[in-house]
């Protein structure tokens, strides 16, 4: 029954014939009298039943068999051949994300850098058809995953990240135009990137506008995500004696900059999160702007299946016939 579907799904509800015409063959046989009776059956200890006696229920069955036969028939089962074939429009998407020690900060649980990479991660989960690559940087940029299509890959280089890995600092230009070098001679119908960080630029040598110029020429978007909550924040930092305790700096975050990256780009946008509910919001919004582009042709094919079904009816009559009058004729 794989795959078989039913043209008149109505006429199934005749099934309902096979356990009352059951239950009414038991309920007759109980019923039924003896057609010779005796006070005392002890002559026939030891007599055994005849086959014919043992099947006396036979053409009864076969005559149930082809009730339920000819309602499947009477349904008309079609069997269901199909196939589609699909187009997917990939978006290729490299994210671009800040290592600088100021990503320690905890005015985000449990710090700036532990929620943007919980959050990169569920974001990367949900976007199952296109390719995704990951650029690091601080005061200095380089790829930390190419773009693939392993997202096991990429969501696992994502939780080994660590703030103090390079040269403390925040080169968003640099950032930028290596992420721009991963994807620039990408393919795809859309190419998008995506810059977090939580600071002003002051290193590198390459300028964060000429950067975003740069990847508008490539037809690349970009989407640059201010990350720090409003006034000061706690940031860890160790004495001289390698003791741990916590300073309140000022969150500075160059907003008019990234803002003007953002639009120097097709639909490019900035945004600002205060906050980890703030950030999960703006990637859900940036997951909905890049949907990928998914055609789907379908084709199906239908074949009656209910010549089988008259097939079991008809032998199921004639083999009741021939039992009722043939073999086991009274």
């Amino acid at each position: 029954m794989h795959n078989i579907v039913f043209a008149h799904p109505w006429a199934l509800t005749g099934l309902v014939l096979v356990p009352l015409l059951a239950g009414w063959y038991l309920w007759r046989y109980r019923k039924q009298e003896a057609a010779l009776q005796h006070s005392n059956i002890a002559l026939f200890d030891g007599v055994q039943q005849s086959l014919r006696a043992r099947l006396r229920w036979l053409p009864y069955a076969l005559r149930v068999v082809a009730v339920g036969a000819a309602v499947v028939a009477l349904a008309r089962p079609q069997s269901m051949l199909s196939r589609q074939e699909m187009t997917v429009e990939g978006i290729d998407i490299v994210m671009a994300m800040d290592l600088s020690g100021s990503m320690l900060a905890e005015d985000f649980k449990p710090n700036r850098l532990e929620a943007a990479k919980n959050v990169a991660a569920e974001f990367v989960n949900g976007r199952k058809s296109d390719r995704m690559g990951l650029v690091v940087f601080a005061g200095e940029a380089f790829t930390q995953v190419p773009l693939t299509v392993d997202h096991q890959v990429l969501i696992k280089q994502l939780g080994s990240l660590k703030s103090g890995s390079m040269r403390d600092g925040t080169a968003l230009g640099d950032g930028l135009a290596t992420a721009i070098n991963r994807i620039k001679d990408s393919e795809a119908k859309s190419k998008v990137i995506i810059l977090l960080t939580d600071g002003v630029n002051n290193q590198g040598s390459i300028d964060p506008l000429s950067a975003a110029e740069i990847a508008d020429l490539y037809n690349i978007r970009l989407y640059t995500i201010g990350v720090g909550s409003l006034g000061k924040a706690p940031v860890p930092v160790r004495d001289q004696f390698g003791r741990l305790h916590y300073q309140n700096i000022d969150v500075e975050i160059d907003e008019a900059l990234l803002r003007q990256m953002a639009e120097s780009t097709n639909e490019g946008r900035y945004f600002r999160a205060t906050n980890k509910k703030a950030l999960a919001d703006i990637f859900d919004q940036i997951d909905q702007m890049e949907k990928s582009k998914i055609d789907v042709t379908q084709y199906a094919q239908t074949k009656d299946e209910q010549a089988p079904w008259l097939w079991i009816a008809v032998l199921a009559l004639l083999a009741e016939g021939l039992v009722r009058w043939g073999w086991m004729k009274k």
